[in-house]
């Protein structure tokens, strides 16, 4: 192996940990809500392998979260970090900026169901400060 290859390789190693870390969405439902124009609903899955987390980020819509499997923290800005366990919900409104969601354990995987009433065509995920 050359000297170039010796060094991509810790490069691509890292890069591999991180791909597999990031969380697995998985689309439900979209529907577009005839009563409310120009709005719709998004249902999603989102899966957290152990220690995974997201970047801080804001959905521009309203948000309903509700734990499957597992358990997962999260915290808005300004409001207090809350762990959920199965059966519970957490709420964002249009407002929030998502500034902590992990999955609490570093050894099982988490799993949530995520309902979003937002702008028809708006992106699911905007990043923030």
């Amino acid at each position: 192996m050359t000297i170039t290859k010796l060094m991509w390789l810790p490069l691509c190693l890292i890069t591999g940990t991180l791909m597999a870390q990031e969380p697995k969405v998985t689309q439900l439902l979209s529907k577009d809500l005839t009563d409310f124009p120009s709005k719709e609903v998004l249902m999603i899955t989102v899966e957290y392998a152990p220690g995974n987390s997201d970047p801080i980020h804001r959905h521009n819509a309203h948000g309903f979260i509700y734990v499957l499997e597992g358990s997962v923290v999260m915290q808005v800005k300004g409001g207090k970090e809350i762990t959920l366990t199965p059966g519970q919900s957490f709420y964002e409104s249009p407002n929030d900026v998502h500034v902590l969601g992990r999955n609490a354990s570093s050894t099982k995987p988490a799993k949530f169901l995520v309902f979003l009433v937002k702008d028809r065509g708006a992106p699911v995920f905007v990043p923030a400060e």
